[in-house]
C-alpha cells in the first residue's frame, strides 16, 4: 500500500472538506484516516490516504491539490508516508 500524508491548514470556510474529499474520490485516492478540527477561525486537517491505485504521477496529485488549496484560501500539502516518516524521525 503506497501511503500519503495531507495536510490542511487556513482560515475556516465552506466547502473545504467537501473539496479534497471530492478530489481524492475523482481520482481513486482512498481516505485512511482523517482528523479535522477549527481552532479560533482557523482549520486544519490531517489525512493518510492510500494512492495505490493513483493514475497520474504523485507529483501533479499533490499540484492539483495546491491549486485547490489556494482556490479555498488554505495551504495543502502531501508527502509521502516513508517520507514524512523519516523527516520526523530526526
Amino acid at each position: 500500500m503506497e501511503k500519503t500524508i495531507i495536510s490542511v491548514v487556513g482560515k475556516d470556510t465552506t466547502g473545504i472538506i467537501a473539496r479534497v474529499c471530492t478530489y481524492l474520490a475523482d481520482n481513486k485516492i482512498n481516505i485512511l484516516d482523517i482528523s479535522q478540527t477549527i481552532v479560533q477561525g482557523y482549520f486544519t486537517m490531517m489525512m493518510i490516504v492510500d494512492t495505490t491505485n493513483l493514475a497520474k504521477p504523485f507529483a501533479e496529485m499533490a499540484s492539483d491539490l495546491e491549486s485547490e488549496g489556494d482556490a479555498l484560501g488554505v495551504q495543502i500539502k502531501c508527502q509521502r508516508e516513508e517520507i514524512f516518516e523519516k523527516m520526523h524521525r530526526i
